[in-house]
């Protein structure tokens, strides 16, 4: 016997007028209640019988001050409460919002079966002549917040309109103003999975952790390096993308992990080459930072297997083992510097990200655009988590997440872009933010001589 999943509330036609209808019964119910609390004794009190023999059935009703003082109060509280209730169940207020906006557009699509009916005019046994259209078969659609996720479930009955509600993806989210993070097909429904008020899941750095595997990038958000391992990072200039990688440098150095950072710009990440290990900018250096990273991982693929307790399956976390990140920014600018060796450099680049996740040594690669020259035979797909920040082209957003149908909205939002996390669902994303005065290398730099001094002890 299957188990009862609770899907949501159903969307029906009745729907298209849903934001309306509760307003009028709502404040209707609370206007007559007010009005009720000045007048109900009186009523109560009231001889109903005498009343319609005065008035010959018929009630009349005098106008007095009292009476408009009632109805200005009665209104001013409904006013009231309409207001207290958007500031503080605005949720739900959406939730309504979103069921008549999918109501609609399924009457609007006409993705219903309907059949035409005769009206009956005055007299039944002869034809009006006019008939309506009453809808046979509205197809099943549930609607449910939870957990700021939105999970639409939608039937599946191999009808006409089944190519339609199979591909509902850019209509929900320009629709909804959300942002679709899941797919999936289960029994005879589609649920479609979207993330309801993205910004309101950005993180502060303080929040941003690597633990058991993954990194929180968001409040729903995650890299899981030790499953999807290798991220991409393209933005640019004032994108936020230096900004999220010393996050992310930061994040990692509170875990085990070692780390080594490429910067062949001498720029900004350069300047950690002050306060922690393995930071390079000339070309040599980075050449012999790369074959080191790439030697220490062939390495360790082999000690693995004559470890004690290596078990078949299982990675180098579950070996207490750290895990291991090259941070290489600008990287098409190091290939084209280092012109003829690039085609060594991009066949360890390859070695690394096929073989790297069962020994934990990881790429997180950052660039302007990703250009295919430098990203060729199956590089591009090895990497699972990418990420495009701030203002990029059609073309820059082709070259990063491949041939997708996603409409891509700029807003400007220093850290705001789109992410695949590893599902090919394209989402709305904001970079961890970073209180005003915060300085990376002084914390880096404390990261770093607290791990020092732990190894010491």
């Amino acid at each position: 016997m299957k188990h009862f999943i609770y899907k949501g509330r159903r969307i029906r036609a009745s729907d298209k007028n849903l934001v309306f209808r509760f307003d009028a019964i709502s404040l209707t119910v609370i206007f007559l209640l007010v009005l009720l609390s000045f007048h109900g004794k009186q009523l109560i009190l009231m001889d109903w019988q005498k009343v319609r023999l005065m008035h010959g059935g018929c009630f009349q009703l005098s106008i007095t001050p009292y009476l408009i003082f009632s109805v200005v109060i009665a209104t001013a509280v409904s006013v009231l409460v309409a207001c207290l209730y958007y500031h503080f169940r605005r949720d739900h207020v959406k939730q309504l919002i979103h069921r008549q906006k999918l109501a609609r557009m399924i009457l609007e699509n006409k993705w219903y079966e309907s059949q035409q009916i005769q009206s009956d005019g005055l007299f039944k046994d002869i034809p009006f002549g006019r008939s309506k259209e009453k809808i046979s078969h509205f197809p099943k659609m549930y609607y449910l917040l939870k957990d700021g996720l939105i999970h639409i479930h939608v039937e599946i009955t191999l009808g006409k309109y089944q190519d339609q509600l199979l591909h509902l993806e850019k209509k929900l989210e320009s629709g909804l103003y959300c942002e679709l993070v899941d797919k999936e097909l289960k029994d005879s429904y589609v649920e479609y999975t979207l993330l309801y008020d993205m910004i309101a899941n950005r993180i502060t750095i303080d929040e941003l952790k690597a633990e058991h595997g993954r990194l929180k990038l968001m409040k729903n958000i995650w890299w899981e390096y030790d499953k999807l391992p290798h991220m991409l990072i393209a933005g640019g200039t004032g994108g936020g993308k230096t900004y999220f990688i010393f996050s992310i440098i930061e994040a990692l150095l509170h875990t085990n992990a070692v780390l080594y950072v490429l910067d062949p710009k001498n720029a900004d990440l350069a300047d950690l080459s002050s306060v922690m290990p393995n930071v390079y900018y000339k070309q040599q250096d980075m050449i012999d930072c790369l074959d080191q990273f790439y030697d220490d991982m062939m390495k360790q693929n082999e000690e693995m297997k004559l470890m004690e307790n290596y078990k078949t399956g299982e990675n180098y976390a579950y070996l207490g083992l750290p895990a291991h990140f090259l941070i290489f920014d600008e990287y098409p600018s190091f290939m084209e510097m280092i012109g003829k060796k690039s085609t060594q450099v991009m066949s360890k680049l390859k070695q690394i990200v096929m073989l790297g996740r069962q020994s934990g040594f990881f790429l997180v690669l950052a660039c302007q655009r990703p250009d295919a020259k430098y990203l060729g035979d199956g590089i591009r797909d090895q990497f699972n988590f990418r990420v495009a920040l701030g203002r990029m082209s059609e073309l820059g957003y082709g070259m990063i997440f491949g041939e997708v149908e996603k409409d891509f909205f700029l807003n400007q939002i220093k850290g705001r872009g789109y992410v695949d996390t590893g599902t090919s669902v394209i989402s709305e994303f904001y970079t961890p933010l970073v209180p005003k005065g915060h300085d990376f290398l002084r914390e880096i730099s404390r990261l770093v001589n607290k791990e020092q001094i732990e190894e010491k002890e």
